[in-house]
């Protein structure tokens, strides 16, 4: 797990097959997928990493903010490091819009896309409430929202029965470094409305993904960006929040592994691509 050169990106790559990339999202880091991986390492080649100043990725200099375009020049930096020249991506939440900046940027890169657990056209009292909670994260840093953010992310029969997971996911998030934090949060807090009109652009196979009580990034906003991105798939996980990746990960799974799968022979090279290699 060398970090790459430029942002000293932690990372791991595990199982055996087509390449696929996950991408964690704000306050967490890549063993935010560890409940799923197992069974996508039976079927893929998974390469998880953490952002900058979350895990154990080093922070940033973020005094003049950070931006989608560091999210995509760290992606793009390592998948150059581990040598994916296609790949199917996969990301939740802040990671979500960061795969789709990132199949926008690199639409050549990207096999199949998959969406988490992400906003798509925020009403104003919905941006009002995550804009609330950024600045929060600006003058508290991020170990005094856990407690509300947990309540979000699982359900309360959940969180009764399995403490210690809700324990861990909090430690995730009260370890990240306070500045990345906060001006990761500023990214998540306006992705939506940069990306929406852009999402008719996207031309691969797409999966947009959410639970029915997940409030943030609601069934609702799903639909919609399914319906903008062209021939995208959008399912409604019943029962559960935020976390659903923890939760119920034979959940996720049934819908993700199976549209991984069905796309995964578009990862392999074009015949552009091997005219360049022969060139």
């Amino acid at each position: 797990m060398p970090p790459t050169q430029g942002f000293g990106t932690r990372w791991e790559l595990s199982g055996s097959g087509p390449p696929l990339v996950l991408i964690h999202g704000l306050g967490l880091n890549r063993k935010t997928w560890r409940w799923v991986r197992p069974s996508l390492e039976r079927s893929f080649t998974v390469l998880a990493y953490d952002f900058p100043g979350h895990g154990q990725t080093p922070a940033r200099n973020v005094e003049q903010g950070l931006f989608l375009e560091d999210f995509i020049a760290q992606l793009n930096e390592l998948v150059d490091t581990v040598g994916f020249a296609r790949f199917l991506l996969a990301g939740f939440s802040l990671g979500g819009h960061v795969a789709q900046a990132y199949t926008l940027a690199h639409p050549q890169r990207v096999g199949a896309l998959a969406v988490l657990h992400s906003a798509c056209g925020r009403t104003p009292e919905e941006r009002a409430a995550i804009e609330q909670r950024m600045l929060a994260s600006i003058a508290q840093g991020p170990a005094p929202l856990v407690p509300a953010a947990l309540q979000r992310w699982f359900t309360p029969a959940f969180g009764a029965m399995h403490p210690e997971v809700l324990d861990e996911v909090g430690h995730w998030v009260a370890a990240t470094d306070p500045r990345s934090f906060a001006a990761a949060y500023g990214v998540l807090c306006e992705a939506d409305q940069r990306l929406s009109p852009r999402l008719g652009q996207i031309q691969c196979p797409s999966l947009v993904l959410t639970g029915d009580e997940d409030y943030g990034n609601s069934p609702a906003m799903a639909e919609r960006m399914a319906n903008a991105i062209p021939g995208a798939t959008c399912a409604i996980l019943s029962g559960l929040r935020h976390m659903a990746l923890a939760e119920n990960p034979s959940a996720v799974l049934g819908v993700l592994k199976p549209f991984l799968e069905a796309h995964a022979a578009r990862t392999a090279p074009t015949a552009q691509d091997l005219s360049k290699e022969s060139a």
